[in-house]
């Protein structure tokens, strides 16, 4: 119950900033970003969503193998892909996750397993996000930077920051002094031990960070794309990190289908680096939309089962009724299924009867005389 409420309340705080968007900016923004949108741009869109999902599918396969998990490259694609689809029509941002998590547990025959590998696979995705985030907006110097450091340098998160911190290192270590530990810290050394298998095994690792960084290569090509449909003529450079500001606030779990906060941080961020808020807000709108229609081949996906199972089934052939052709004359004669009689087989009690009868035929043939033949 409590759940559910939790996600009433995501929802309501995604539509409360799509709102006051609309009552700051009007609904101007969302009309221009949606009247910009041509088949060409539409392409693109379904190619970069081509290169992020199976990207993220091979690092999503990478993860369950870690965790003992068997899951083909071409089943994790086109899962992938219906997750994508429901994420983006359902509201929350996740259920299509969750369907996914929960299909790949029952199948591999391990639920929780194959719920922690989606949960370690989104996880290592939102981590490389904020690392290069970080390095991004250290590194390239934009209006944007001084709020942001200023809320980064202030006493209060560098608190939450160091509690946080002295927590995790306590915890840690009195994990590690206690033998008879209870249900709770059992759980968390079996979800340590599975990151450490899933993320950081050898052969894990080096792919799950290179498919990774391809997947965010491809979510700023989107973005940058959608600037550009939008008449954003500022360099890439300068764009960037605005963008990563933009996807760094979709990891906020306040969306309705991954609308609300998107929107607001892109609508302050291009206001604060002088592009404009509204152009910030159509930049938004555009890669909503984009990113729909890349999610797009989910639909088949989900649709494919329900639409075999709905088709007609094929025309019976002539002679499938089961009924015996009758044999043709200078052809062995054949049993009930069409098929020569092997030597020694067992014959049906009518055909057995019918050889009887030919073979008192003929030999009354042979010993009567032609001329007292009649007809039979």
């Amino acid at each position: 119950m409590k759940s559910r409420w939790a996600a009433w309340l995501r929802m309501l705080a995604g539509l409360a900033i799509l709102v006051a968007l609309v009552w700051h900016l009007g609904s101007q923004a969302f009309l221009d970003g949606l009247r910009r949108i041509d088949a060409v741009t539409l392409l693109a869109a379904l190619a970069i969503g081509v290169l992020t999902t199976v990207f993220s599918a091979w690092r999503w396969s990478l993860v369950a193998r870690g965790l003992g998990l068997r899951l083909p490259l071409g089943r994790a694609v086109a899962d992938y892909y219906r997750a994508l689809f429901l994420n983006a029509a359902l509201p929350g941002g996740v259920l299509g996750d969750v369907h996914r998590a929960v299909d790949h547990g029952r199948t591999s025959g391990n639920l929780g397993r194959g719920v922690r590998a989606v949960a370690l696979e989104r996880t290592a995705g939102q981590v490389v996000l904020l690392v290069t985030g970080a390095v991004v907006l250290l590194v390239r110097p934009s209006p944007v930077l001084a709020p942001v450091a200023r809320f980064v340098a202030s006493p209060a998160v560098a608190l939450t920051v160091a509690a946080a911190g002295l927590l995790v290192c306590g915890a840690a270590v009195r994990l590690r002094r206690r033998r008879g530990a209870s249900r709770g810290e059992r759980a968390l050394r079996t979800v340590l031990a599975e990151a450490r298998q899933g993320l950081l095994a050898r052969g894990v690792w080096p792919g799950v960070a290179l498919s990774s960084v391809a997947v965010l290569a491809g979510y700023l090509g989107m973005f940058v794309l959608a600037a550009r449909v939008a008449g954003v003529t500022a360099p890439t450079a300068e764009l960037v990190p605005l963008v990563v500001l933009a996807l760094l606030a979709m990891a906020l779990p306040l969306n309705v289908g991954g609308w609300g906060p998107r929107e607001g941080v892109a609508a302050w961020a291009f206001g604060a680096a002088g592009l404009g808020a509204a152009q910030g807000l159509t930049t938004a709108v555009i890669y909503g939309v984009l990113a729909f229609a890349a999610s797009l081949p989910g639909a088949a996906v989900l649709l494919g089962p329900a639409l075999r199972r709905a088709a007609p089934l094929p025309a019976a052939q002539p002679g499938a009724s089961g009924a015996v052709a009758r044999p043709v004359e200078g052809l062995p004669r054949t049993g009930t299924t069409g098929m020569p009689r092997q030597r020694g087989a067992e014959v049906p009690s009518a055909m057995a009867g019918g050889v009887r009868y030919r073979t008192a035929r003929a030999h009354r043939e042979r010993s009567d005389p032609p001329w007292s033949a009649g007809p039979h």
